[in-house]
């Protein structure tokens, strides 16, 4: 049996998260335009035909997500990597409402009938930046454009601090049963060092006043590895999280990119940072009080009670991971709205302009504020499904023709080492990811990433995976 320190000095690698295959870095935007990202939507949808032909079909129309990133923080968190806006002027938020409009009403003409949303998340920034009217404004202008599915599952992101008892009751009169709040850490040091300053009382009102409000979900989001974190800090937050018992956890790892993320983690050296092998340690003993809560692991980074709809999917086999993360419900395409939103066709991506001007811009124009984009191959979509089994149910296998591929002997091959580390298992043929390799699922699905494996990044493009 392989030590942890030695698994984490081997697999404490650069890797990706793998929110999407390819993940962005690979995507090929030589071969990308808006006019193929249409067709992918449409191909998406199921559809066939001229536009004119498909508004008949709406009827028959399927259920997508929508996502809309509402981009605006009063302050920076150093530890964030969105797309934001640091600003304290709250007469930006009507203009911006608008514009989402606007541009879910070209996607709802390119589509060719009023969108089904089955799910609707907001996420951003800081959602709860918007007072509780101008987001119900939002809400009924979506509703002017799409209708609502018979089973919704709609959510937004709260910050404790300015998430009020308006913004709760407002979002549940109009269908939302869901949220999650930001909770990171509750040490002062560290809360100064990310800049997220925030006292548990507000976490425990903010949490109290949603399920008084009538929402079913309530998580929060907690964060290991921070700079001046120790495993003392990690224990006192999972404590503090475990009195108010939210329904789901995510209980993530910090990522140390300041080439990536700018200014905000140059505040901060390595040398503040837990090494390696404590944050691991910070993980382990989170894990551990977690399960000994009643939290069951799913997923990458993530924990549910039983009663949770995250904990029930997962059991069916219909849990599914995408830009908005692991959701209960699945539908074949998203559509993102907003400044750097990534839409999601299952046979393509597009990810929208990341700055308020040319997303303006493009719209005042009458064009989609898409800057770049992928179109997946044959190949792509095979790899995706078998990373997104891993990532969903630890677990993938190439019984089917549809799920094997021509390089897949050799990532076989390629797996014997995690085989013979203990992460994984092979059965026939499937793969297996133990529980001690639960903490490794990057790393397991690195071997299937044929894009990376082609082209090596000639520097350090991924957090890592430890």
């Amino acid at each position: 049996m392989k030590s942890d320190a030695y698994l984490v000095s081997k697999y404490n690698v650069p890797g990706p998260r793998y929110t999407s295959y390819p993940t962005v870095p690979y995507w090929d935007e030589d071969s990308f335009s808006v006019t193929r990202w249409k067709e992918s939507l449409i191909r998406g949808l199921g559809f066939r035909g001229t536009c004119a032909e498909r508004s008949q079909l709406s009827e028959k129309r399927p259920s997508i997500s929508l996502y809309i990133h509402l981009p605006f923080c009063e302050s920076m968190c150093t530890f964030c990597g969105c797309t934001k806006r640091i600003t304290k002027n709250h007469l930006v938020e009507k203009p911006y409402i608008q514009a989402l409009l606007k541009e879910l009403g070209m996607y709802a003409e390119i589509i060719g009938h009023r969108p089904l949303i089955q799910q609707l998340h907001l996420g951003g920034g800081t959602p709860t930046f918007f007072s509780a009217d101008n987001l119900e404004d939002l809400l009924i202008g979506i509703f002017d454009i799409a209708d609502m599915a018979d089973s919704v599952e709609f959510s937004f992101e709260g910050h404790p601090n300015n998430t009020t008892q308006e913004h709760l009751k407002m979002f549940s009169r109009n269908g939302f049963k869901r949220v999650c709040y930001g909770v990171q850490d509750y040490n002062e040091t560290v809360q100064k060092a990310i800049h997220r300053i925030q006292p548990f009382e507000n976490v425990q009102r903010a949490t109290i006043d949603a399920r008084a409000m009538g929402f079913t979900s309530v998580g929060h989001d907690i964060i290991f590895g921070l700079p001046f974190q120790t495993q003392e800090d990690v224990i006192n937050t999972i404590n503090k999280t475990i009195e108010l018992m939210p329904d789901r956890i995510a209980f993530y790892s910090y990522a140390h990119v300041p080439w990536i993320k700018g200014n905000g983690q140059r505040g901060y050296s390595k040398e503040h940072l837990p090494s390696p092998k404590q944050k691991r340690m910070q993980y382990e003993i989170g894990k551990k009080k977690l399960l000994q809560a009643g939290y069951v692991e799913i997923g990458m980074d993530h924990f549910a009670l039983k009663t949770d709809a995250l904990y029930k999917a997962q059991q069916t086999g219909n849990i599914h991971r995408n830009f908005m993360g692991y959701t209960s419900s699945k539908t074949d395409v998203m559509i993102g709205l907003g400044v750097s939103a990534i839409s999601d066709s299952w046979h393509g991506f597009a990810q929208n302009v990341k700055t308020l001007k040319e997303y303006y811009e493009l719209l005042r124009n009458s064009e989609l504020p898409v800057v770049r984009g992928h179109i997946l191959t044959e190949e792509d979509l095979t790899i995706r499904r078998h990373i997104l089994n891993l990532m969903c149910n630890f677990e993938t296998s190439w019984e089917n023709n549809n799920q094997f591929f021509q390089e897949l002997p050799n990532v076989l091959v390629q797996i014997k080492e995690l085989e013979r580390d203990g992460l994984i298992s092979i059965e026939s043929q499937k793969l297996l990811i133990t529980n001690k390799g639960k903490a490794y699922v990057r790393n397991v699905c690195m071997p299937f990433d044929l894009r990376l494996k082609r082209k090596k990044p000639e520097t350090q493009l991924f957090s890592m995976t430890v």
